[in-house]
C-alpha cells in the first residue's frame, strides 16, 4: 500500500461513539486518547520517510531517537500535560529525557513475547527489537510498528532508522521481514538476535 494511502487510513482510526442502544460500549477517555496518540505517532514516523523533521535533532537520529521523537511529538499534540515530566526512565529507573535503545526496552517498555501470538497482537507504537553481538559489545536495534486498527486495511509495517549518521529512515512490511530479511534481522523465534515485541508501559492494562 502506498504510504500516503496508509497515512489516510491511519487518519481515520478514531474511536466512534455508539449511535443507538445496544451498540458497543463507548471507548474510555484513556482508550480514546491512546488511539489518537498511536495515530499521531504513526503519522510522525511515516512522515520521516519523505522529509526528516528538522525538529528531530541530527545528533539523535538513530533507531532509539526515532522512537523518542515520534512519542514526544504524539504526546505534544494530544496529551501535552504528560510532557511535564520525562517520558522515559534512565538505567536506574529515574525519569529521564534521554534513553538509549537498551534502556528504553528495559525501563520504559514491556515485552509482549517472541511468538506468533505476539506478532498478531502488535499495534502501532509497539517496538520490534534485536540484540546483535559485535566485537565492541552488544548493539540493540529498534523498529517502530505501524498498523491500522482495522487490520484488513493494510499490513503491519515497521519504520526505523538504520543508525548510521546521515542515513535515511526506512520501512518494510513486518511479515516480509520474517522470510526476506537476512536471518539475523528476521523476527522469528529461531533467530537468537530477535528479542521480541515490546509495548510502552503506560499503554499496558
Amino acid at each position: 500500500m502506498p504510504l500516503l494511502s496508509l497515512m489516510l487510513v491511519l487518519a481515520g482510526a478514531v474511536p466512534q461513539a455508539p449511535s443507538a442502544p445496544g451498540a458497543p460500549a463507548v471507548a474510555s477517555p484513556r482508550e480514546a486518547r491512546d488511539v489518537l496518540l498511536r495515530r499521531e505517532l504513526a503519522q510522525v514516523a511515516l512522515a520521516q520517510l519523505q522529509t526528516v523533521d528538522p525538529a528531530w535533532h541530527p545528533a539523535q537520529r538513530d533507531c532509539a531517537g526515532l522512537v523518542r521523537f515520534a512519542y514526544r511529538a504524539a504526546h505534544r499534540r494530544f496529551f501535552p500535560e504528560r510532557l511535564a515530566r520525562p517520558l522515559w526512565a534512565d538505567g536506574r529507573g529515574a525519569p529521564s529525557e534521554f534513553a538509549d535503545a537498551e534502556t528504553l526496552l528495559t525501563r520504559s517498555f514491556v515485552s509482549l513475547g517472541r511468538e506468533e501470538a505476539a506478532l498478531e497482537a502488535v499495534r502501532t507504537g509497539d517496538l520490534l527489537a534485536f540484540r546483535q553481538e559485535q566485537d565492541a559489545g552488544p548493539v540493540f536495534h529498534l523498529m517502530l510498528v505501524v498498523r491500522p486498527e482495522d487490520k484488513a486495511h493494510a499490513p503491519a509495517r515497521v519504520v526505523y532508522h538504520p543508525g548510521e549518521q546521515g542515513a535515511a529512515v526506512r520501512t518494510g512490511v513486518l511479515r516480509t521481514l520474517a522470510t526476506e530479511a537476512p536471518i539475523e534481522w528476521r523476527p522469528v523465534p529461531q533467530n537468537t538476535a530477535f528479542l521480541g515485541f515490546f509495548r510502552f508501559k503506560e499503554w499496558m492494562p
